[in-house]
């Protein structure tokens, strides 16, 4: 892949300790300590009521990044286009609806097979926003949000309209846990824009199986970063937040790694 630039107009998140982009920045520059406090339930202000009665915890997570990032740009979100990734999905679902179907009744609730399918997020939000834009939803195990950022930039390039793209997953609990040890909730969400001359930041995007990956100097941030996969998104997130431009090295699949230059507007 040659080199892209992509525009950053707006950003999201939500992790233990780290509850909203506009209370996180301080954090990642290193001015104020981490403490990984539990994130409160998070109602979308954006569903009808009832579609928020029928959404489950990864939903509600992905629109608490998702709806930050849209606040930030006072804009209506129906005409973006939309990148959903998630590296498990809904594994609580996952896990009742195999437990159901192990007993002999095999009855399986019909709200929880309606949450089952990986793009259920995007669809609470396309219902939420009225949007009829392109949507995405996509898995890459551990490489899930370089597969989503990847998807996202070409669609914004490529359509020249502007894309929510959303990382997000939740902890996994018991039997899967076993197999896929999840411990904390991680969302984030960007706003791309291929108009990079009016965008605040600008990445520069290449990939190549050459990369040293950026890591978390905080140890406590380090341990979220590796615990979750959409949390792989945390070096990028903490140059955005920094003063200055950076470069961070992001892994993907099949060992090819994602290597990023950001610069602020007034670089």
């Amino acid at each position: 892949m040659s080199e892209m630039m992509i525009g950053v107009k707006a950003i999201g998140m939500a992790a233990p300790g780290l509850p909203s982009w506009a209370e996180a920045q301080a954090v990642l520059r290193g001015e104020s300590p981490y403490h990984a406090e539990e994130l409160p339930r998070y109602a979308p202000s954006l569903l009808p009521s009832n579609e928020r009665r029928r959404t489950t915890p990864v939903g509600r997570l992905a629109f608490q990044s998702a709806e930050e990032a849209i606040g930030v740009v006072n804009g209506e979100a129906s005409h973006l286009a939309s990148v959903f990734a998630s590296s498990g999905g809904d594994t609580d679902i996952v896990c009742k609806i195999c437990t159901a179907l192990a007993t002999e009744e095999r009855l399986v609730s019909p709200t929880n097979f309606h949450n089952s399918v990986h793009n259920a997020a995007a669809g609470y939000w396309s219902i939420a926003t009225g949007s009829h834009g392109a949507s995405t939803s996509l898995s890459a195990y551990d490489g899930s949000y370089v597969a989503g950022l990847l998807e996202a930039a070409v669609l914004a390039l490529g359509e020249d309209v502007d894309v929510l793209l959303v990382g997000y997953d939740v902890q996994v609990s018991e039997p899967l846990h076993d197999k896929r040890p999840i411990d904390d909730p991680f969302t984030s969400a960007l706003i791309l824009t291929a108009d990079i001359e009016n965008a605040p930041w600008r990445l520069r995007l290449s990939l190549s199986h050459e990369g040293d990956e950026t890591v978390m100097e905080n140890a406590a941030l380090e341990a979220l970063r590796q615990n979750n996969p959409s949390a792989r998104a945390l070096p990028l997130l903490q140059v955005l937040a920094a003063p200055q431009g950076g470069a961070v090295s992001l892994p993907g699949v099949d060992g090819l790694y994602l290597n990023i230059q950001i610069e602020r507007a007034q670089d």
